[in-house]
C-alpha cells in the first residue's frame, strides 16, 4: 500500500512537548539541589503553569491530533486497541492514558508548588492565601508525588523506546519534525493563528495569577523598639 506524510503535530504542541520536558528537568535538578536553586525551581514551576494553561485551552482550540476529544481513552477505544483493532494517528488509548496521567501529576506539582514553605527562606507564591497548617501539608505531598512523576516519565520513556525499537514505530521523530509517514491518515487542520493567540493570553493570564503579584502588598515591619539607656 502506498504511503504518505502527513501533518501530524502543529508547532504549539511540539513547542509545548519539549518545553515542558525542558522546565520539568530543570525543576528537579534545582528542587533536589536546594539551596539557592530553590528560587530557580519556583520560577520553572509558574513556568509550568503556564505551559499546562496553555495545553489545556490547545487541547480545546487546537489543531485536529492535539485536541483532548480526539484522543480521549474511552472503555471503547481501549478495548479496541488492546485487541488490536484499534486504527488511528497521535496518540493511541494507551499513550493517550499516559498523556493524561502526566499531566495530572504534573499539575498537581505545579499548583501545590505554589503554597509550600521549606521552613526556611522559601515559600511559594500563594502561600498567604492559606495556614502554615496547610501549607505543610501541600508541601509534604508535593514531595511525595514527585515519586509517581519519576515512575510515570520513566513508563512513558520506556514506551516510546518499546515503540520505536520492538514495534518499529517513530514516535519520536513526529514530535520533533512535525509530520509522519502513514498508510492512512488526514493532514490535521485548525489550531490556526487565532486559536494560538487565544491560549497564549489565557496562559499569560494564569501564570499571572499563579504568581500572587496581583496580592496586596504586606504591611511593613514594625519599627524597631529603641533600645533603653542604662
Amino acid at each position: 500500500m502506498n504511503s504518505k506524510r502527513i501533518r501530524l503535530w502543529d508547532l504549539p504542541t511540539r513547542l509545548f512537548h519539549w518545553l515542558l520536558v525542558l522546565a520539568v528537568i530543570g525543576a528537579v535538578i534545582s528542587g533536589q539541589l536546594g539551596g539557592g536553586l530553590i528560587v530557580w525551581h519556583g520560577r520553572l514551576g509558574l513556568f509550568i503553569v503556564a505551559l499546562l494553561v496553555f495545553r489545556l485551552v490547545w487541547g480545546v482550540i487546537g489543531s485536529t491530533y492535539a485536541r483532548f476529544a480526539q484522543f480521549f481513552p474511552t472503555p471503547a477505544k481501549l478495548r479496541a486497541y488492546l485487541k488490536g483493532e484499534w486504527h488511528g494517528e497521535g496518540h493511541n488509548p494507551l499513550g493517550a492514558l499516559s498523556v493524561f496521567g502526566l499531566l495530572a501529576v504534573v499539575g498537581f506539582q505545579a499548583v501545590s508548588g505554589l503554597f509550600t514553605n521549606d521552613d526556611i527562606a522559601f515559600v511559594g507564591p500563594l502561600f498567604d492565601l492559606v495556614d502554615k497548617s496547610l501549607s505543610n501539608r501541600l508541601t509534604g505531598l508535593h514531595h511525595l508525588a514527585a515519586n509517581l512523576l519519576f515512575i510515570l516519565v520513566g513508563l512513558h520513556v520506556a514506551a516510546i523506546a518499546f515503540y520505536v525499537f520492538v514495534k518499529k514505530n517513530n514516535m519520536f521523530w513526529p514530535m520533533l519534525s512535525g509530520s509522519k509517514e502513514v498508510e492512512q491518515g488526514e493532514d490535521a487542520k485548525g489550531g490556526g493563528p487565532l486559536a494560538f493567540v487565544i491560549a497564549l493570553l489565557l496562559a499569560l493570564a494564569g501564570v499571572y495569577g499563579a504568581s500572587g503579584a496581583w496580592l496586596p502588598a504586606p504591611p511593613p515591619p514594625p519599627p524597631a523598639s529603641e533600645i533603653p539607656a542604662w
